[in-house]
């Protein structure tokens, strides 16, 4: 009797869509979708990163709630009535998709891009004189670059760099409003900014702002193949930490290294030497 109480104080039960799902106490609205199998929308989330609630597409209806909720970072209470796919739920995730694809260059993000299909965003539609953001490509080392035009300010790549994981700092956001962008201090160079080239803020990025310069070159050559590479786990031979790394292999040559974000060690963070010392490989 004493056990199955302990359990049940250690339990909120919520109803989703109709469905009552029972999650354990402190878990966010997201987590008890997850654990129903609901596919919700995600940008500035990850697994491995605090939530920001910036992007606004995992919204959902909560009763009694007057404004939509973001789920990734609102806690489940008990008794809750959900809403996932309401009319006013899906009205409000089209129009942030659109707001996204009529600022930026979403060409990469493949995952936005299928919501937007999902949704029915038409990205197209404040094209007239709509503002872009136009700026060049940042090429400033060998390792990594830049691309202004795809970033939809969702705050990851500043976590990562942040409290998340590497405690460097190395990034914030500057400006205001359409000035807003992600920005070392005084907008240094990498090379002259505290950046320590762990390379987080590329693994977590979702829309290609920020790049492998091994894979943007070749895009820029017309020979990125993703769907033809190989993905092999294996561990770092560096030191003896045992971080695990994917290696994404094109024509028998390692194109780019990411880690499993669901492994014990890393979680999904990797330094300089995990990250971009693979060429030794291929020497």
């Amino acid at each position: 009797m004493t056990q199955q109480r302990t359990e049940t104080q250690t339990q909120v039960s919520v109803r989703i869509d109709g469905a009552d799902v029972a999650v354990p106490a402190g878990s966010t609205i997201l987590d008890a979708c997850n654990a129903e199998g609901i596919d919700t929308p995600t940008i500035c989330y990850a697994d491995n990163l605090t939530p920001v609630n910036v992007c606004r597409v995992c919204v959902v209806e909560v009763e009694g709630s007057r404004t939509l909720v973001p789920s990734c970072s609102r806690v489940a209470e008990d008794g809750m009535e959900i809403q996932t796919d309401s009319e006013r739920v899906r009205h409000s995730r089209k129009m942030v998709l659109e707001f996204l694809g009529s600022g930026v260059d979403l060409s990469q993000a493949d995952e936005i891009n299928a919501y937007s299909a999902r949704y029915d965003a038409d990205v197209t539609r404040y094209v007239e004189g709509h503002e872009v953001i136009d700026e060049p490509i940042r090429i400033q080392d060998d390792l990594y670059i830049r691309d202004y035009d795809k970033c939809v300010l969702c705050y990851k790549c500043v976590e990562a760099c942040g409290d998340d994981a590497q405690h460097t700092f190395a990034i914030a956001v500057a400006g205001r409003g359409f000035g807003n962008r992600i920005s070392t201090e005084f907008d240094a160079t990498l090379p002259d900014s505290a950046c320590v080239y762990c390379g987080n803020c590329v693994a977590v990025c979702p829309t290609n702002a920020l790049q492998f310069k091994t894979e943007f070159d070749l895009r820029h050559d017309d020979n990125w193949h993703e769907d033809e590479q190989t993905v092999t786990t294996t561990v770092c031979s560096y030191c003896g930490v045992g971080c695990n790394l994917e290696l994404h292999v094109q024509d028998n040559e390692i194109v780019k290294v990411t880690s499993p974000v669901d492994h014990s060690v890393t979680h999904g963070n990797l330094c300089i030497k995990g990250r971009f010392g693979y060429t030794y490989v291929g020497n």
